[in-house]
């Protein structure tokens, strides 16, 4: 596991509540593309169901963290595109799920008009760091 440093309040900041301002840490870099909510046949989990989605995204995230020799300790940002940002709420309880929430990574989530195609919900990327 990499050493991690997590800066929930850098001086002059607003403390974060739901995610980290500021995570570093020395190693190696690992950026996992975007992640769907698709199982191993590439068949959609969940349709129109933010839960089920969120679920099988972490679930696809934690497979390819582990595929790089990471764990979710190492996340150091997840980004978060969403078709209506009333999913967050479903994504918040699968990623505290999988995460520590006392060690949440930086985070960023934009709403956007539409992801590959519509049955989507989300897509949810990660940058890791695993020490050398």
């Amino acid at each position: 596991m990499s050493r991690l440093t997590h800066i929930s309040a850098p001086e002059g900041v607003a403390p974060a509540t739901a995610y980290t301002h500021v995570v570093m840490g020395t190693g190696r870099f690992i950026a996992i593309s975007g992640q769907l909510a698709l199982d191993e046949d590439g068949k959609l989990v969940g349709e129109g169901d933010a839960a089920a989605q969120a679920h099988r995204v972490f679930e696809n995230l934690r497979r390819c963290l582990a595929a790089a020799g990471a764990t979710f300790d190492d996340v150091v940002k997840l980004t978060y595109f969403v078709t209506d940002m009333a999913h967050m709420r479903a994504i918040r309880a699968a990623r505290d799920a999988f995460l520590d929430p006392e060690r949440l990574p930086a985070s960023s989530a934009l709403q956007v008009g539409a992801l590959v195609a519509p049955e989507y919900l989300m897509e949810i990327e990660a940058f890791a760091v695993v020490a050398e």
